[in-house]
């Protein structure tokens, strides 16, 4: 008989997870900025946002470190601890990536990229910020579920997990569609590099969201 998580712990390590993925999705926010920002001929603002999710991301570090530090080796978890940490390094790499897609526009400001595939990048982003709202969510419905072990609560859970991988699938068909488009646009090799590596670092994200969402069926499949 599975007993409910905090009739053992005053502290779940669930948590800390919320609050972690609540910094993950504040961060996609101010992504979403400094990307329109820099697609903007108007806003002189990106190298702002970008050291706003420098800091961010910092404070996301001291939760990941805190969660990992207030679970004790012979902790009594509901989930293998080793899966939480996994679950933990896959939403912490979602930050990872939006710092470095930042990172790597801050290496070639000039001339910006091409605006025939504006629109193209703006959908890639709706799709790939989709995911990242679905995190804090399923992080809240899964402590839910570990509190309680209730297969309701576990069937909302998987739906979440679920849309996931859809999102992630459509944001996949969105960078292959924009990679083949600027393969065949008129211009330099090194705008043409940069683009593409570009389209790969977003897309990236939407890949850690949704195998954050692996994860975490993972550990309730336990």
């Amino acid at each position: 008989m599975r007993i409910p998580f905090l009739s053992m712990f005053m502290t779940s390590p669930f948590e800390g997870l919320q609050e972690h993925a609540e910094k993950v999705t504040e961060c996609a926010w101010t992504f979403q900025q400094a990307i329109e920002c820099h697609l903007s001929d108007r806003c002189d603002r990106f190298e702002d946002l970008r050291q706003d999710i420098i800091r961010m991301e910092g404070e996301a570090d001291v939760i990941k470190r805190r969660i990992r530090g207030h679970t004790p080796k012979n902790s009594l978890l509901p989930v293998d601890k080793f899966q939480l940490f996994r679950y933990l390094r896959e939403q912490d790499q979602v930050l990872d990536a939006v710092e470095d897609t930042l990172d790597w526009i801050s290496y070639r400001p000039e001339p910006g990229f091409p605006e025939t595939i504006h629109k193209d990048l703006r959908n890639l982003l709706d799709a790939v910020i989709d995911p990242i709202e679905e995190l804090t969510r399923m992080v809240i419905e899964a402590r839910k579920y570990f509190e309680t072990f209730s297969e309701k609560q576990r069937a909302i859970v998987k739906e979440i997990v679920g849309t996931l991988r859809r999102q992630e699938h459509e944001a996949d068909h969105l960078e292959d569609l924009l990679k083949e488009k600027i393969f065949n646009m008129e211009s330099d090799g090194v705008t043409v590099f940069h683009s593409i590596r570009l389209v790969e670092y977003v897309g990236s994200i939407a890949d850690h969201a949704e195998n954050a969402g692996d994860m975490m069926r993972a550990m309730m499949a336990r």
